[in-house]
Formats: C-alpha cells, structure tokens, sequence
C-alpha cells in the first residue's frame, strides 16, 4: 500500500483552516515569512488553500451513501446541519443590501504580486485568485462557516457516494461561466487534470489516490479513487477543486504566469489591475449562482479592492487617512498605541475584536532538523528554552497574548496531562519505537517569572547542551572543532523587536546566534530548498484534520521541495498515526490518533512554541453591516458583510459590534 502522504497546496478550503506563515506579507504566496506577532499570510497561504481543504474532508453524507443515492452535500462524520430543502445559511442575512466597495487590504498579501494564477509555481499571484480569499472560481461544493467537516452543492446538484471506490457528481443544468458557456463534466475534468498535471508539485501527491475523473455524460462525472487506498477524505478533496474553462485553457498555458484575468465561473471576475499595486474584483450581476441557498445573502460588494503596501505602519496610516475601509492588525504593539487618532475617536473608525471559533494553530519557531546541529533532540530542547514568553508578553505584546504548547492549540484534541485511556492503548502499540518521555505528562514549556531573565530555563538549558555533546570553550558551544550556530531567517526587520531579545539569551548559552534579512526571492527559495536554521511560520487546522497531516507532519513530505514539513520531521510512529487518523470512522478515533501526534511531536522538540489569540482585531470604517450570527468558523467579512448607513440597516443589521 502506498504511503498516504500529500503535499498539499492550492485547493480552495472549508471555512475554518488556514495555513500561515509568521508574518502578514504576500498573500496566496506559498513561502513563509515571519513578520506580524500575531502571525499571518505569504504565499505559504496560497498553498493553503489545499491544505485546508484537505483538512475537514470525510465521506460521511446527509442520507446513506451504502446505495449510492443522491445528496445535496458530504460531511466528516455524522449528520449534516442543513437540510436539502434549506433555503441559506444561519450566519448570513438573506436580505443584506448589494452595493458598494469594500478597499482593504488582504490578510493574507502585502507586498507584491505579478500574476493572476494562483494554483502554478510561477510568479506572486494576488490576492483573491485561490483560496482562501478565492473569489473567481465555483467549485462543486462548497463550505459552510458554521461547520466544520461540511460541503453543500454549488455547481453540482447531488452527490452519489460509493465509499472506498468513487464520487459522481450531477452539475446544474443552469451553470455558466463568466462568458455564458455552461459548465460541463468535461470542464471539470480538464480542471483535475490540470491541477494534478501542471500545477505546483504538490498537486501530484494530493491527488495521487484518485485515479482518475471520468465524464459520464455533459452533466455527470465520476471521480474514481485507487483502490486499497483510505478514501475517506477524497470524496470533499474532490467535491473542493477549483473550476476552469476548457475552452480557455486551450488557448491559454496554463502552466505560464500572466496578468491576464482568466474566465471565471465565481461570483466576481478581475476588474482593473495595478500591477504590485492594487487588484479589484467587480461583482457578477450575471452570476449564476447567486439565488443559491449556499450563495443567498452573500457576496455582497460590488468590488472589492486589495492593495498593497510596503509594511504594515502604512496600511494603517492609509486606513486613518480614509484610503482604506478595512484593516486587520497582527501586531499587538500597533493594536495597543497606534489607534489614539482622531478617525477612531471621532468614530470614523471602528475598532472591533471577533471571537474566532477555530483551532489557534502552530505558531512558532521551526526548527530545521535537516541540519546535522539540529537532529538532537536536547539541543532542540535547550533552544526552546531560552524564549522567554513572558517577559515577551508583558514587555512587547501588552499581554494579550497566551502561551501556545500545542501543534493544535486551543483544539479539542490538543495533548494533555498523561496519556490514559484510548489514547494510550494506541500509543502503547508502538511503546518500543518511542521515547519514555511520551508516556509521562505532555511536554509544556516552563514559566518564567517575566524579568528577562529566566535563569532556571538558562540553567536546565546549559545542563541539555552538555550532555548533548556541546562543550563550553571560551565562552562558545563547540563540537568536533565546530561552533554551535544558528541564524534566523527573515525578509522582513519587522520581528526583529522579539527575536533579537531571544538571540541575547541564546548567546547566554553559548550559542553564536544571528537574525539575517533577506530579500523577498532569496527568502521563498531559500525556505522553498530548506536552506535556513531556524524560520517563523504559523499553521493552523480545522476541527476535522485530515490529509493536510502528512505534508506538515509526514516522513515523505521531509525530502520534497516546498512542502509544509518545515523542521523535515521524520517519525515512523507518526507516519502510522497519521494514516489512523485518515481511516478513522469516529471523530473520537480521529482525536484519539491526533492527540497521540501531539504529544510525541511536543517530545521532539521540532519548534519553538510562540503565542496565540483567540479573536480578530479589525479596525474599519464606520459604514458597513453585517449579520448578528457571525459564522464561528470565519471572519466573513468578504461574503457576508455589506455597505449600509446606520440609519439605513435592514433587518438583522448590525453596525457597531460583533459577539
């Protein structure tokens, strides 16, 4: 049986799931960059869009799948929320006003962009062309905000599920692109077999168990998944693929980059383009879909505007001086002392903070393994160390933030305490291949006292790199002759402030430490090779984990270029835990497995755990309504927010303030 590994990157994602580098740069860029302390975007996220949608994907339909009768959606596990007959989401207002512009600036993109193909390797493509601010492409299904593990029928009517063998899909017969030609079978087909064949690598191993994409007629197509291969997660992978036109692409490569706005089949197409500049997406009035019961209350702009800046302090500076609408911030220091203006005390602008209702993600410092330095784990150990969390909150982030310890923080399959029950008979399975440091508590990084100094941390740290072999001389952590070095990898002096203090503490050790600023391509092919010490990066889940595991986690996903495995972690034991967690058939086997993960990754020491916050920071013009419900799974401002004066706000309105 071939080893379910698949490197993810491109598909468009159920609410809820994001992959993130360490900083707020370049959206839809699959390189990670370290930058805003709360941790944000790069093209990291591009490659998210995949990840995501392969993390809440199961097989699990509204009706029994045993005799393959239609569905109007798939889910995880268990039951679906809405009902065939549903007429919109619970977190939309059906009524909301279309209208308007939304400017703003991508959560996940600064920087730059030259291209308008978000799913190739070439080029930096802008924001809104894939997920998961993807605005131009339908898919099969679609996701809903308020659960985790669900998609509902966008371009396809009815699903049929033989589990283990295959997915058909019936299209609606209403279902055009941008230029009015329908959506057909072979449209979809052409789509698999261009991402699977031409786009980034990693498409190959995502889609390497699904065999193949068969046209049954001009609104049928079966997908057809290889056999003896867990196919639980394959049927939502699938039903998530972006929709391109064949007639397009067969005048267009679409392996090449390119500014030229491609045929739709979305909700908006690419209005004017700025290149590096700004990019606006202009709303379909002829939109197919846009009564659908998944579409209803939805899409609510006329356009919707990205632009680009070159560092996050001018962002804000355009938000104050009314160049944008809306703004998310990432950096607790901006949060805390730059909103004393006169737009936010005049009420002009509005400062807001949404509970976000998702996993908090690994945020951290990864470690690179690859590198001989590193493959100790007490080394890696006494590295983690000397970060002094609290003295960094208190003296950098104002306290708002909290500890992580976990890859899935914040989760409900997060580690913790001793393993018992379920989780440790699975663990005891493989008790000879593991350290006996995995049956003992879960590994938390101590507190220090926040004085900068955390002396105790300093101490058991000396005492690691002792016993791993590293002498003191002179001062210096040497080995074989060689002094033990790290360089930080960076492109951007915006993360300096918390790890230049991290470097002091790490010289107290003996190690010859250094923050090293690169350029924007030196820094994507530098991560891209795995050719850093140590890089800042932020991944997060879904509540439903699947297939995005073995491109972070697995053996195989080490050795391939540009994959998410960024410390190259090479665990046989998570390997086979991870395969169990993709043929599970209970959400409780599916925690169980990922639990255990857990708590043998924490007890490798791969990265340096840094910090998490529950909720979104906006600050935005005091001009738009939103539903009172906002979806738990996902900020929603793009898709469910409108333009509205307070006087003006229909029913389910509201103006000023979020749950």
């Amino acid at each position: 049986m071939r080893t379910l590994l698949k490197m993810t990157c491109g598909f468009p994602s159920p609410p809820g799931l994001t992959l993130q580098s360490g900083a707020a740069r370049t959206a839809l860029d699959h390189r990670v960059k370290p930058g805003g302390d709360s941790g944000t975007g790069a093209r990291l996220v591009r490659c998210l869009a995949i990840v995501a949608m392969l993390s809440g994907i199961g097989l699990s339909s509204g009706s029994s799948a045993q005799d393959a009768e239609p569905v109007h959606g798939l889910s995880a596990f268990g039951e679906l929320k809405y009902p065939a007959d549903f007429e919109h989401f619970d977190y939309v207002n059906p009524d909301a006003p279309k209208g308007g512009e939304l400017v703003t600036v991508s959560t996940l993109a600064t920087g730059t962009f030259d291209s308008l193909n978000g799913y190739i390797v070439k080029g930096d493509a802008a924001a809104g062309t894939a997920s998961p601010e993807n605005l131009i492409f339908d898919t099969l299904m679609v996701g809903a905000a308020d659960e985790p593990d669900a998609v509902y029928g966008l371009v396809a009517e009815s699903a049929e599920l033989v589990p283990g063998e295959s997915v058909t899909f019936t299209l609606r017969e209403e279902a055009v692109f941008a230029d009015g030609s329908p959506i057909t079978a072979e449209d979809v087909k052409v789509s698999f077999e261009l991402l699977k064949e031409k786009a980034r690598p990693g498409f190959r191993l995502a889609l390497e168990d699904v065999e193949s994409a068969e046209v049954l007629g001009p609104r049928r197509i079966r997908y057809n998944f290889v056999e003896g291969q867990p196919a639980r997660m394959l049927p939502m992978l699938v039903a998530g693929l972006p929709i391109f036109s064949k007639a397009y692409y067969d005048k267009v490569d679409f392996t090449e980059s390119t500014l030229d706005p491609p045929l739709s089949s979305g909700p908006y197409k690419v209005g004017r383009v700025v290149r590096d500049r700004s990019i606006t997406y202009e709303r379909r009035d002829d939109y197919w879909a846009k009564d659908l019961p998944v579409n209803r209350g939805r899409w609510n702009f006329d356009t919707i505007r990205f632009e680009y800046f070159k560092d996050h302090p001018t962002a804000l500076e355009a938000l104050m001086a009314g160049e944008l609408d809306l703004r998310e911030e990432f950096f607790s220091k901006l949060w805390a002392t730059a909103y004393d203006t006169p737009a936010v005390r005049e009420g002009r602008i509005v400062r807001d903070t949404i509970v976000d209702g998702r996993p908090a993600g690994t945020q951290g410092y990864w470690i690179n393994t690859r590198r001989e330095k590193f493959q100790d784990p007490r080394v890696r150990e006494a590295i983690g160390l000397a970060f002094d969390f609290e003295w960094s909150n208190k003296t950098l982030f104002y306290g708002i933030y909290k500890r992580t310890d976990s890859f899935f923080e914040n989760a409900p399959f997060e580690a913790v305490g001793k393993p018992e029950g379920a989780e440790l008979d699975l663990l005891q399975e493989y008790s000879d291949q593991l350290p006996p440091a995995v049956f003992d508590a879960v590994y938390v990084p101590p507190v220090t006292d926040g004085s900068g100094r955390a002396r105790r941390n300093i101490r058991a740290a000396m005492k690691l790199l002792d016993e791993a072999g590293w002498e003191l001389v002179e001062g210096k952590r040497m080995k074989d002759g060689e002094p033990l070095t790290i360089e930080f990898l960076d492109d951007s002096a915006t993360f300096a402030r918390i790890t230049n203090p991290y470097i002091q503490n790490l010289e107290r050790l003996g190690i010859d430490a250094t923050l090293r600023q690169v350029d924007r391509p030196q820094y994507q092919r530098r991560v891209k090779e795995y050719d850093f010490d140590i890089i800042t990066a932020r991944l997060s889940f879904s509540l439903t984990p699947g297939p995005s595991l073995p491109n972070i986690f697995g053996s195989e996903a080490a050795d391939l270029p540009d994959s998410f495995n960024f410390p190259g972690i090479k665990e046989p034991v998570v390997d086979a835990l991870i395969e169990r967690a993709q043929n599970a058939e209970t959400r409780e086997e599916l925690y169980t497995a990922l639990r255990a993960i857990d708590r043998i990754l924490r007890a490798g020491h791969y990265w340096v755990p840094q910090w998490a916050k529950g909720t979104h920071t906006l600050a935005y013009e005091d001009k738009f309504g939103f539903p009172d419900n906002k979806p738990p799974l996902s900020r929603g401002v793009y898709d469910t927010w409108w333009v509205a004066a307070a006087a003006d706000d229909p029913a389910g309105a509201n103006d000023g303030e979020t749950d």
